[in-house]
């Protein structure tokens, strides 16, 4: 399923069938004006806007929201877990190594990128992440033009 940003989070979170608390709220709205922030990213946005919030509180409705399909969890390597809200479409991300910067690459290829494998050993794949690696539009733009 897939997100779009414009849906009203409490009419996600009802059709999700999660409990709509605050604090979910709080957080699914940060996860989607925020992309790629990390839960401590989140804490500090949803402290500000509800009045606080513990760390443990914002990874408990994390977990609810990606059990429910409503946000997504990536974690590059060397880097805390990122989340965003943008799930369903198995899209990608780069990393930019000047900067840090995560940003959204879609698939060149389409949905089911590396889903079908050479062995698949009777297991069932439903999901790949591809994570590349380099510099991004600004970093690249600034390194050429020096």
């Amino acid at each position: 399923m897939s997100v779009q940003p414009s849906i009203d989070p409490v009419d996600l979170l009802r059709q999700s069938s999660a409990q709509i608390t605050a604090q979910r709220l709080a957080v699914l709205r940060a996860v989607s004006d925020r992309p790629h922030s990390t839960a401590d990213d989140g804490a500090e946005v949803v402290g500000a806007e509800i009045g606080g919030i513990s760390r443990q509180g914002v990874y408990d409705s994390l977990g609810v929201l990606i059990d429910r399909g409503l946000v997504r969890g990536i974690q590059p390597a060397g880097s805390s877990a990122l989340y965003e809200q943008r799930v369903g479409d198995n899209h990608h991300h780069l990393v930019c190594r000047s900067c840090g910067q995560t940003v959204d690459v879609d698939c060149a290829i389409g949905t089911a990128l590396c889903l079908h494998v050479a062995d698949d050993r009777g297991r069932e794949i439903d999901e790949t992440e591809v994570i590349y690696w380099g510099r991004c539009s600004t970093c690249r733009e600034g390194a050429d033009g020096a």
